[in-house]
């Protein structure tokens, strides 16, 4: 007792002294320790969870941008033109042809903008998604 009298009456204590004790307080403490073990555990998960879930995304537009440069190039072999849209890929001028069964979307739903003839290639197309963010004028595009 007398060894904490004299630590409680030795002098003031100044601000940096105490600096991170609270960290080493809450980390040594038996109480804590597997709260912060199942924490850190759900975070991993959640991270894994959501990066799996992003790749899929990302992975199912790419096979959707695939199929539509596919049914592009079906297109202008048969009817020697760049599609007006991709209305135009459903359900096209020419009766009997079908180059795909449904309006593409991207792996979380939105459309994807066809250019034809493309950019930089006047013999092919660019397909574009609007990738997570939902807008063309951000940098996550995906081509």
């Amino acid at each position: 007792m007398s060894r904490r009298r004299r630590r409680q009456s030795a002098g003031v204590p100044l601000p940096w002294e105490g600096r991170g004790a609270w960290i080493s307080r809450v980390l040594s403490r038996r109480r804590f320790g597997p709260v912060i073990a199942i924490s850190l555990v759900a975070l991993a998960t959640s991270s894994t969870w959501r990066l799996a879930e992003h790749r899929g995304r990302v992975r199912s537009t790419r096979a959707a941008i695939a199929e539509v440069h596919r049914a592009i190039a079906n297109f202008r072999a048969e009817l020697g033109r760049c599609p007006r849209s991709t209305v135009e890929l459903v359900h096209p001028p020419k009766a009997g042809a079908k180059y795909l069964e449904e309006l593409p979307s991207d792996g979380w739903g939105r459309p994807l903008m066809v250019r034809c003839p493309a950019r930089r290639d006047a013999d092919g197309a660019d397909v574009i998604s609007s990738g997570p963010s939902g807008s063309f004028s951000t940098d996550d595009n995906i081509l």
